[in-house]
């Protein structure tokens, strides 16, 4: 599927590096790919004050400083305001599936904390999330329901978050 379909039926990715799209604000991005998730349900598309009000409580829900949305998507954005926004797109998306590839790179400290929580009042229900990481760090902020572990393209191992711990400490060596 493209890109655009497999977002209306519910699966969001992150990106490890999210591209700058300048000329496009991010309320009007955030709007229109709301209300092409909506209509792929069946509901009826939020028109621009509909949309703030549906806006404005995930913004307090993750944290996120409204001037945000005032902005191009990405651009000047550093590391950490990327990840920020990739968590308010997946907050406005709604889907059933995401993945989120390395959502830790690049972080700080602080941004890590604040992506981590953003991510775990998300997780909560019945929707899907993966999270791709190679680093411990995000699993001290996320605690995951299982960790796989995959080697050359393959899982190897899947069990709690104990198996992070392990490979952290010892490497792949250590799993065997």
């Amino acid at each position: 599927m493209d890109p655009e379909d497999r977002a209306r039926e519910g699966l969001f990715l992150s990106f490890q590096s999210p591209i700058e799209v300048p000329g496009v604000s991010n309320t009007d991005f955030l709007r229109m790919m709301c209300n092409e998730r909506r209509k792929a349900r069946g509901e009826e598309e939020l028109d621009p004050l509909e949309f703030y009000g549906f806006l404005t409580p995930k913004l307090d829900q993750l944290n996120m400083d409204p001037s945000f949305l005032a902005r191009n998507v990405n651009e000047g954005f550093s590391g950490g305001e990327k990840k920020r926004n990739e968590i308010l797109q997946l907050a406005v998306m709604e889907s059933e599936m995401s993945i989120l590839d390395e959502i830790d790179s690049g972080l700080d400290v602080d941004a890590l904390r604040d992506v981590a929580a953003a991510v775990n009042v998300l997780k909560e229900g019945d929707k899907g999330l993966l999270l791709i990481t190679h680093y411990q760090r995000l699993l001290d902020a996320i605690h995951p329901d299982f960790v796989h572990v995959m080697e050359k393209g393959k899982i190897t191992q899947t069990g709690d978050k104990s198996i992070a711990s392990k490979l952290e400490e010892g490497g792949f060596a250590s799993l065997a």
